[in-house]
């Protein structure tokens, strides 16, 4: 089981990628798809069409580093679409690793910060701009 810091952002690609890329493929697929700094240290997670492989890429330091995985049977469920990416928490990047659909679970409301919510919805209007 993977563990993360709570400040750790996670972006999904969510079109399918070619999972022969490494470090540079990935990377310029996180500045060009994505729309995220590649050096920033967040999780950058990718999977390829079949849904058997995911890779992650983030920079560590002095330099990248990739997690991969192959299924032997079985799938993810990955959330494909055509916006480029999707943003999730990291127990929601755990839950996805381990063979949970995101999109049946429903996670139940907490509280948050004010200033969290507004920075959210400015992200997500920034994000709407850019596919406009």
């Amino acid at each position: 089981m993977l563990s993360f810091p709570a400040a750790v952002k996670v972006y999904l690609c969510t079109v399918p990628c070619d999972m022969r890329r490494s470090f540079d493929g990935l990377s310029m697929l996180a500045e060009h798809v994505i729309h995220c700094n590649p050096f920033s240290g967040h999780l950058l997670v990718f999977c390829n069409r079949r849904s058997d492989r995911v890779k992650i890429l983030y920079w560590d330091r002095d330099g990248w580093a990739i997690w991969y995985k192959r299924l032997e049977a079985g799938t993810f469920q990955f959330p494909f679409a055509t916006t480029g990416r999707k943003e999730i928490a990291a127990w929601e990047l755990a839950a996805l690793l381990e063979g949970i659909d995101l999109n049946r679970g429903r996670r139940r409301q907490r509280y948050s910060l004010p200033a969290a919510i507004k920075k959210e919805e400015t992200e997500k209007e920034g994000m709407e701009t850019r596919a406009s």
